[in-house]
């Protein structure tokens, strides 16, 4: 391989949530997870324009709490399973932490940011993206 590329990646926004403990969030959105704002910052509020309430987003996170060492994982935390490679598995602890969420916009302030659902991520977590989700017809 050859010398690794250094790029930077600059948060968006960042999660404002009731989840403040990473042992209690779910581990996945459709597991119980609240809405969430996505606060953004005001010099790309204008990457906003067109997302509106009822919006599918697929959501990039930095997982600024994330173990980058740990390259294998028992799934789910469960001992039980058997180690497996992280990018076989959803662990938020990885190389490069980057969470991927899809969930519902429920609101779209243009002075806050959005409001979506389930977010599990949890409060102050860095956003780095919003893409929309495509249909069959976009992709």
């Amino acid at each position: 391989m050859s010398e690794p590329e250094t790029f930077t990646v600059r948060p968006v926004g960042v999660v404002r949530s009731v989840l403040t403990d990473l042992a209690e969030a779910p581990r996945q959105g459709r597991e119980g997870a609240p809405d969430a704002w996505l606060e953004v910052d005001p010099a790309v509020s204008q990457a906003l324009d067109g997302v509106t309430a009822g919006d599918e987003v697929l959501i990039l996170t930095w997982f600024h709490q994330a173990d980058r060492e740990t390259l294998r994982v028992h799934p789910r935390g469960e001992t039980s399973n058997p180690l497996t490679g992280v990018f076989a598995t959803r662990s938020p602890d990885r190389p490069n932490p980057i969470g991927l969420h899809r969930a519902t916009v429920l609101e779209a302030d243009p002075a806050r940011g959005l409001r979506v659902h389930p977010l599990e991520a949890i409060d102050g977590t860095p956003v780095i993206d919003v893409k929309p989700v495509l249909d069959a017809t976009e992709r």
